[in-house]
């Protein structure tokens, strides 16, 4: 009986002397935009919704209280900024978020691991490759052990520097975005997983540039071939061997070298992750004939003929050249300029024509001081991109009004006509039905929905009676040919459809800190 219980206590103490398992630390920081280099807009620092510190929990439930992952590791969140996108970012506004993260990553320093969540389609103003020129200041930081697993939009951009200093790296598979958290979430479960595991960093890392440059509007994973081309990313990350593949569209509305298409994929067995990224690689080449609008595209007069002619309700149109959610500067006037002299709209009983929508804070400042029902006046938009047409003064009778909205701070419906325009203090993309029965608005039953958009969100394609994407002049032109682009890398399809077939074998990237 002695005997045991001496055994037991000897087991006891054994246990009780064993080092208590530590676990890794990981910071998170990034920044995403995508920037028009083809817009006059600039955004500054106050363009950045950044969260700071424990608030970047708020934002990713798949790290929550309760969540299983966040007891992996020990976290330690800095800086996670995020803004609608627009024109570029000014150096001043960048060199502060950047060097607010640096700070924030000093302090607890060192780490194991890093959660980069980034675009990838940012521009700052005198930089090339804002992205790149980040994580190299983030890996000065941290040190060449830290392991870096990068989330990305597929709209980005990865330059050969991102890939060399970054370790997993991965993007969404779906536009629209509908798997944005879920691709996080992969990013940071990659990452737990290799550091549980002891693994560390990946053997091999394939990039392969390829020269595609397409708008989102012709590559929308809910149609062909984008759906079919994207079904084929999953099945190459079950291949032993490999982690994560990735085909990164890019972002058309950039004029820089590195703006074109990438394929990337990680892992630790060579002949697999070799073949994978050359697959993918070679299936996006092929098909580069084969994308289109993903929806009928036609200039604006026969859009709204079109509209006009539809028994259809709501008959969606977008506005797509100043799409702020692309990077348009959201206040171009051609479009709602070109509507309001259309002789169908002028009477109150013509059909009803809501337009979404156009920064005004002159004429939200009267409306601050009048009635709903009380006649108004001011001047509306082209405070920013004037180049396709001027202010224009709207007179008309203040509809609705709504204060305190996070985005657009005041909103207001002013009519003229049969016109219902929404003006805004700051410009905002309205994506959802609510953004417009908070103003009176019913979406479902106006006869035309004009909306500064491109591919229609979930929300918007959902209710729509019919659609047709107009082309409009604005900085997110779709007419790329017209653009003039200047730096980035020539032959480039579409913009060069002759082109000989390119070189599409692996580049292998060294090891990050090597």
């Amino acid at each position: 009986m002695m005997k045991n219980l001496f055994g037991l206590l000897l087991i006891s103490l054994f246990f009780s002397c064993q080092p208590e398992e530590k676990l890794p630390r990981i910071a998170i920081a990034g920044l995403a935009i995508e920037s028009s280099t083809f817009s006059p807009a600039r955004s500054t620092a106050e363009s950045f919704k950044a969260r700071i510190g424990d608030d970047i929990f708020n934002y990713y439930p798949f790290l929550g209280d309760s969540s299983s992952n966040r007891s992996r590791a020990e976290w330690f969140p800095t800086l996670r900024g995020h803004a609608i996108p627009g024109g570029m970012v000014t150096r001043e506004a960048y060199d502060s978020l950047v060097n607010l993260t640096l700070d924030m990553l000093k302090e607890n320093l060192p780490y194991d691991g890093l959660f980069f969540d980034i675009h990838g389609a940012m521009s700052v103003e005198g930089l090339d490759d804002p992205e790149g020129d980040f994580i190299i200041k983030v890996r000065e930081v941290v040190g060449p052990e830290t392991i870096i697993s990068t989330s990305m939009d597929l709209h980005g951009n990865v330059s050969q520097r991102l890939a060399e200093n970054t370790d997993l790296i991965t993007c969404y598979r779906m536009a629209p975005h509908e798997d944005a958290l879920e691709s996080k979430q992969r990013a940071v479960e990659n990452l737990l997983d290799r550091l549980e595991s002891g693994k560390g960093k990946p053997t091999f890392k394939a990039w392969i540039p390829v020269p595609i440059l397409l708008p989102g509007e012709k590559t929308s994973t809910r149609i062909d071939p984008g759906k079919s081309l994207y079904a084929k990313v999953d099945p190459q990350t079950k291949k032993e061997g490999v982690i994560d593949a990735a085909i990164w569209i890019g972002y058309a509305w950039a004029d820089e070298p590195r703006n074109h298409a990438v394929v990337m994929v990680t892992g630790d067995n060579e002949k697999e992750v070799k073949e994978s990224a050359e697959y993918l690689a070679q299936s996006f080449w092929d098909v580069r004939n084969e994308f289109e609008f993903v929806a009928p595209v036609a200039y604006l007069d026969e859009s709204l003929e079109m509209a006009l002619n539809s028994a259809k309700k709501p008959f969606v149109i977008s506005d797509m050249g100043d799409n702020p959610t692309a990077g348009g500067a959201g206040d171009v006037t051609w479009t709602l300029n070109e509507i309001l002299k259309r002789p169908e709209f002028q009477s109150e009983n013509g059909p009803e024509l809501i337009y979404a929508s156009i920064p005004g804070p002159e004429l939200i400042e009267k409306a601050k001081s009048a009635q709903v029902g009380d006649e108004i006046s001011g001047y509306v938009g082209a405070m920013v991109d004037d180049r396709f047409a001027p202010p224009i003064l709207l007179k008309g009778k203040l509809f609705a009004i709504k204060e305190g909205d996070p985005d657009a701070k005041t909103e207001i419906v002013v009519q003229i006509g049969s016109v219902k325009v929404i003006v805004t203090e700051k410009r905002k993309p309205y994506h959802h039905e609510k953004d417009f029965t908070d103003l009176q608005l019913n979406p479902r039953e106006t006869d035309i929905l004009v909306v500064k958009i491109g591919y229609l969100v979930p929300e918007l394609y959902d209710l729509r009676g019919d659609w047709i994407m107009a082309l409009t002049p604005g900085g997110v032109d779709q007419d790329l040919q017209r653009l003039g682009y200047q730096r980035i890398n020539r032959p480039m399809f579409p913009l060069d459809p002759n082109m000989d077939d390119p070189d599409l074998s692996v580049r292998w990237i060294k090891e990050s800190g090597s």
